[in-house]
């Protein structure tokens, strides 16, 4: 490749990648950027995707809004790999390889000041990122199943929000899921959670829509098999209404693009 953007949000503006490291604590993701842009020809950036992206790009989608706008960063790519941690999920159950491209967005037309792209939820949220999935046809996932989180994620904040699960404590080991197939790949790593994929909407959409496989008998499993890798999770608890999750006093921006 020319050129290597690996991208990341979350629900703020910028952050220091210095501040991140590996699990280990060997070294810290802007350490490990510059070893390999020393080895490749500087050849490799990183982007928080909420502060760095270019501009903002329309993608047509069937949400509320009739359009759902991500990073150019994404649009402009030739080849998009999702790196995605499993996760239960307070409103979509389960976030993976598809869901993970909310993270595309923008805070600044779909957040508040410092928080959650409410605003992309009240627009049809699984639509919408389904819809940026059709748009820019990702090439490859790779789940990082490791460090996760289970019942009422993507965040960690025992007794209200998740809880955090290191794979080693329930499985023996860690886990890596990789596929070209992202509605495949969710599927089986809800399988592996022991939750329903006939419950998980985005999942029954995004088969309906020809996004992707989920039937078990048709999704083929190299490696491990998928008995052998079940394990128990805390099952996110049915959806709260927006009210009570937004902060009292946080103005919620609207999409002006």
């Amino acid at each position: 490749a020319d050129a290597v953007v690996v991208g990341e949000a979350g629900q703020v503006g910028h952050w220091d990648w210095n501040a991140y490291r590996f699990l280990d604590d060997s070294i810290s993701i802007a350490e490990a950027a510059l070893r390999l842009n020393k080895l490749h020809g500087n050849r490799l950036s990183l982007a928080c995707l909420n502060d760095d992206s270019p501009a903002w790009d329309a993608l047509p989608s069937y949400n509320k809004r009739g359009k759902v706008l991500v990073s150019r960063l994404l649009t402009q790519a030739d080849k998009i790999i999702s790196v995605p941690v499993l996760k239960t999920h307070r409103w979509t159950q389960i976030t993976g390889a598809l869901k993970n491209f909310v993270g595309t967005t923008s805070v600044r037309h779909y957040g508040f000041a410092g928080g959650m792209r409410m605003a992309l939820h009240s627009a049809g949220l699984e639509q919408s990122f389904l819809d940026i999935v059709r748009g820019v046809r990702p090439d490859f996932t790779v789940m990082d199943c490791s460090v996760c989180c289970e019942g009422n994620g993507p965040h960690v904040l025992p007794g209200y929000w998740g809880d955090t699960v290191d794979m080693r404590d329930r499985l023996g080991d860690w886990l890596v899921l990789a596929s070209k197939d992202l509605a495949a790949t969710d599927a089986t790593a809800t399988r592996i959670i022991g939750h329903d994929v006939n419950e998980i909407t985005h999942l029954q959409m995004a088969y309906a829509q020809g996004l992707g496989q989920i039937q078990e008998d048709r999704i083929e499993i190299l490696g491990e098999p998928l008995d052998s890798l079940r394990v128990a999770w805390k099952p996110a608890e049915p959806t709260r209404g927006f009210a009570e999750v937004i902060i009292p006093g946080l103005h919620l921006l609207t999409d002006s693009a």
